[in-house]
């Protein structure tokens, strides 16, 4: 690590933040920790809605952020694709008290890397997954404070009044789930898609910074 003291990149508009209030990083960079992700969703052929997790405003990672269920790979769990969604699966049980039998039955929708300019960095695989039949969310009430279920466009419009605070990646993730009109058809269409990673760049100009993904002008 450089020895120089961390520094917080310049401001930026909420929306554009790469972490939540976490640090720029102005030397080596970091390597990403593996980590894995759940976007429950309910509503089936009728309309969409997806669970978010409200993170205890004491955590030192974006402490007070609404999230979809998730946390880091364990050591113990191994690496590669049975790894993530045991760890996806860990991580729902321990944060929202869903308990999925079959790790197969998870459908792989995303990954995103943490950009390389900030301090604190993760390799997240997002899965999508149904809400099991005679099952409820119940959070730990320690890390995870709040829960609540929301059609895409009312955690975006939410955010927009400051009701809720999101990060970047699930902005962009409920930004691309708003276009389907239920969550049968939103799994319909992930279960054909090929995942690639996306790896946002942090666009540092003058007095501010704003969040680029592959294909936008300037990244």
């Amino acid at each position: 690590m450089a020895s120089e003291a961390p520094q917080q990149p310049p401001a930026a508009a909420a929306e554009e933040r790469p972490a939540g209030g976490e640090e720029y990083n102005p030397g080596p960079v970091t390597k990403p920790r593996q980590a894995a992700s759940v976007i429950l969703l309910r509503g089936g052929g009728e309309t969409l809605e997806v669970l978010l997790v409200k993170r205890t405003p004491k955590a030192r990672f974006m402490g007070g952020v609404w999230v979809f269920p998730g946390g880091a790979i364990d050591a113990n769990e191994g690496e590669g694709d049975a790894a993530e969604r045991a760890a996806a699966i860990r991580e729902l049980r321990e944060e929202a008290g869903i308990v999925l039998a079959d790790p197969e039955a998870l459908v792989k929708f995303s990954r995103w890397i943490t950009p390389v300019e900030v301090k604190t960095r993760f390799d997240t695989h997002f899965f999508l997954a149904h809400l099991p039949a005679g099952q409820e969310p119940r959070i730990d009430g320690e890390e995870c404070v709040e829960q609540g279920w929301f059609t895409p466009a009312a955690a975006l419009q939410a955010h927009r009044a400051d009701e809720i605070a999101l990060v970047f990646p699930t902005i962009k993730h409920l930004e691309q789930l708003a276009e389907f009109p239920s969550s049968e058809a939103l799994l319909a269409h992930a279960r054909d898609l090929v995942v690639e990673p996306v790896l946002p760049k942090v666009l540092v100009e003058g007095d501010s910074a704003r969040v680029l993904l592959p294909g936008e002008p300037g990244y």
